[in-house]
């Protein structure tokens, strides 16, 4: 997360009440125009697992830059049968040490009752696909050091850099 608010997610991630059933296949595609009322629940669940509120206006010009076929930014949602259950969105940008551009991972959500239940995963795996199609030469993200579930995630399918963020809010 690189918003220039400072996110304080709770010690312990919230949790599915029960675990999460298979019950409908996932199906993963990029947002389009008439997904904003879908979006938008995951978009506020994802603030607040974070504990941040992002402005209204900003949260438009971003929705805006998903639609941008100029832009480098992308999203997707993953469905169960009619109901989003997830979203991803990542940002393509040129690097100094490959000539192949980086793939920033920006914000993942599962929604708490299927988190365990392959969504974060899937939607992982849809970005790489398209940073791969995309020419890229890495995926990279971050997540608060506090987000021990998730993090068991992305210990099975991606290296730790060892690099640590620095910030400054302008």
């Amino acid at each position: 997360m690189t918003d220039p608010t400072t996110p304080t997610p709770p010690a312990s991630p919230a949790s599915p009440a029960s675990p999460a059933s298979p019950a409908l296949p996932l199906t993963l595609r990029a947002v389009s125009a008439d997904d904003h009322a879908a979006w938008m629940p995951l978009w506020r669940g994802y603030q607040a697992f974070y504990r941040v509120d992002i402005p209204d206006a900003t949260t438009a010009i971003t929705w805006a830059r998903f639609l941008d076929k100029a832009e480098p930014m992308h999203a997707a949602i993953a469905w169960q049968g009619t109901r989003a259950v997830g979203l991803v969105h990542w940002i393509m940008h040129r690097g100094c040490w490959s000539v192949g551009d980086y793939c920033y991972l920006n914000d993942l959500y599962a929604e708490p009752d299927v988190r365990g239940a392959g969504v974060g995963r899937g939607l992982i795996e849809h970005v790489y696909e398209s940073a791969r199609q995309a020419g890229c030469s890495r995926v990279y993200w971050l997540t608060h050091e506090s987000n021990e579930v998730a993090m068991r995630l992305y210990d099975r399918i991606a290296d730790r850099s060892g690099f640590v963020q620095y910030r400054k809010v302008l």
